[in-house]
């Protein structure tokens, strides 16, 4: 594994570490926010590694179209993509912007989570790291 990519894998270890932190302790937004982070990081390092185009985007449906043209498919469905696309927005800029209907409450921040590891398992054991 190159170095870049194993920074790009820490840097979403550490996203998807404090999204659990920030769930356990009743902070969803924080908890959406770093798990969007995370899944985001994963894929980048998986292109990173795989040296295809880098694109300064936080779709995760472009990172994972990036990946799928490479023929690496995660298994992510179209409702996760759409999940994890519509977290970053709004969990950064909550005022007069991009609101979403309704806050963050525990269903959704599970669904974040879920997603993070499904793609934090992949990744890592693709790239073979802890």
């Amino acid at each position: 594994m190159k170095d870049e990519t194993g920074a790009w894998v820490s840097y979403a270890s550490e996203n998807l570490n404090v999204a659990v932190l920030a769930f356990n302790h009743g902070h969803l937004n924080a908890c959406l926010q770093n798990a969007q982070q995370a899944v985001e990081k994963y894929l980048k390092a998986m292109i990173v590694e795989y040296n295809l185009e880098f694109r300064r985007t936080h779709s995760v449906r472009v990172l994972l179209g990036l990946l799928a043209d490479r023929g690496v498919v995660l298994g992510i469905s179209e409702d996760e993509m759409d999940l994890m696309d519509s977290i970053y927005v709004p969990s950064k800029y909550p005022v007069y912007s991009a609101l979403p209907s309704a806050l963050p409450d525990s269903a959704i921040c599970r669904d974040a989570l879920s997603i993070a590891h499904k793609v934090k398992d992949f990744t890592t054991g693709i790239l073979k790291t802890p």
